[in-house]
């Protein structure tokens, strides 16, 4: 079955980095964009930022281009998100996500960031 299992999230201060990895298992990885997805408290769904199947094109939302950068090793099923110069309004829950044909089909359980001095 499918599993997504991310790590790397916890209490940073302002200007701080954080690197976030998901693990991918039960299906070929190689195949499908990923996405990570975050929800800050109270707010809904955001969209951060995904990444091709084989890495070629990256894509961001305004808020954190320039400080996140999304990245994939297909030999270790693994994509990450290395976070640059945290902010406050960065503190939410990350998602990662599998692509499918009009969304996405899969998600990991999510991984706490929080940005606070």
């Amino acid at each position: 079955q499918v599993q997504l299992v991310e790590s790397g999230g916890g209490l940073v201060q302002p200007g701080g980095s954080l690197r976030l990895s998901c693990a991918a298992s039960g299906f070929t990885f190689s195949s499908y964009a990923m996405s990570w997805v975050r929800q800050a408290p109270g707010k809904g769904l955001e969209w951060v930022s995904c990444i091709s199947s084989i890495g070629g094109n990256t894509f961001y939302v305004d808020s954190v281009k320039g400080r996140f950068t999304i990245s994939r090793d297909n030999a270790k099923n693994t994509v990450y998100l290395q976070m640059n110069s945290l902010k406050p309004d960065d503190t939410a829950v990350y998602y990662c996500t599998k692509h499918s044909q009009g969304g996405y089909d899969y998600w990991g359980q999510g991984t706490q960031v929080t940005v606070s001095s």
